[in-house]
């Protein structure tokens, strides 16, 4: 189902729009330029389907995916391609696509209202709503909590669906089989939440990318930056954490305090207390994804992982040099070192290292205005 907020704006995108949909639709389409994915496994993955009776663990009963997105046309035959594949794997009757569209000039939300008959068609159950929310306007942060909540909003609205796993994605060239094993150690692992690990060229080499939002189990950021913000240490994550960076280096997942990392999978149950905001006044200055997570571990959902088998880029170019140096998901399944299961922490740490900007990097409660 459809929730129509307008008709497309400009009639001459059409056409443009039509292109990207076959590119959306077909997964084996090679006319467009996008991030090539592999095969899924579906050995690995079948039993989030319900292939396999009395799993362990225990299946979830539907998957909602939400986004917001704006100005976004060329990445979306990736992007909303994996989440129709993994739809369609993991049965399309249990899953919804709730997306926040946000003014596009490019042909976005044309691409996106196309969309909706073939959605349909497939049976998935499809919500759209182009927002003029605008993070560029007022508190940013305040917006950006909004149209996080309103990609959710058809999910909280109905109550009966807090048996669901959320998988929230940002503006990223995601692979199917990415998404996938999200899902996978969110279960395996008995995690409240798993984030992937996401990056960015400023550079020759990649550098972490949500740096200003994740917080290891040690309450600091995942790399040094000193006050003048210089990021020459980028290379060198979990410098201080030792139990991290080994888990990191040998592929295995690993506690933190909170992440994000261009994609987030966690139960709906948190949805039931936590929603996204703001700062509360006198609060340290942070991005609403490290807000969501440091309530999380208020109400007791602190069961949050990274999964660095989960590689991400935000263009289809820039991830395919990605995948080429961290590798694909495939790649390491089968043969990560070591235990795959995590010890968890039950506490937070004492203190968490607020960055309100580069130059203001204080330590505080983890618990500070809650």
């Amino acid at each position: 189902m459809l929730t129509h907020e307008k008709v497309a704006r400009n009639s001459t995108l059409h056409q443009l729009a039509q292109s990207h949909v076959q590119a959306i639709l077909n997964p084996n389409d090679d006319k467009w330029h996008k991030l090539q994915c592999p095969s899924l496994n579906a050995t690995r993955y079948s039993y989030l389907r319900g292939d396999i009776p009395d799993s362990s663990p225990p299946l979830p009963q539907r998957y909602f995916f939400a986004l917001d997105v704006r100005q976004k046309a060329d990445l979306l035959p990736r992007l909303i391609g994996s989440i129709l594949e993994a739809a369609r794997f993991l049965g399309p009757e249990k899953c919804t696509l709730s997306i926040v569209e946000g003014q596009s000039t490019d042909g976005t939300f044309e691409i996106l209202d196309l969309l909706w008959r073939e959605i349909e068609q497939i049976g998935v159950t499809y919500h759209l709503v182009s927002s003029s929310l605008d993070p560029k306007s007022g508190n940013r942060i305040e917006v950006l909590a909004q149209l996080r909540n309103l990609a959710l909003s058809p999910l909280i609205r109905d109550s009966s669906l807090f048996d669901t796993t959320v998988i929230f994605l940002n503006d990223v060239a995601i692979c199917t089989e990415d998404i996938l094993e999200l899902i996978h150690q969110r279960g395996a692992l008995k995690a409240d939440m798993t984030c992937g690990m996401d990056w960015t060229y400023v550079g020759r080499d990649p550098t972490f990318y949500d740096v200003w939002i994740s917080r290891g189990m040690n309450g600091d950021s995942f790399f040094n930056i000193p006050p003048d913000g210089n990021w020459n240490s980028a290379w060198n994550l979990f410098w201080n954490n030792p139990q991290a960076q080994t888990r990191f280096n040998n592929h295995q997942p690993f506690q933190v305090f909170s992440c994000w990392n261009g994609a987030a999978v966690f139960t709906a149950k948190v949805l039931e207390k936590v929603k996204f905001r703001s700062p509360y006044r006198n609060e340290c200055f942070q991005g609403e994804p490290s807000l969501f997570c440091k309530d999380m571990w208020h109400y007791g959902y602190g069961k949050i992982a990274v999964v660095p088998s989960v590689n991400l880029e935000y263009s289809d170019e820039a991830a395919k040099r990605i995948k080429d140096l961290k590798k694909y998901v495939s790649d390491w399944v089968g043969r990560e070192e070591g235990d795959q299961h995590i010890e968890w922490e039950a506490k937070p740490p004492d203190q968490v290292k607020c960055m309100k900007d580069y130059v203001d990097q204080v330590w505080l409660p983890w618990d500070e205005s809650l």
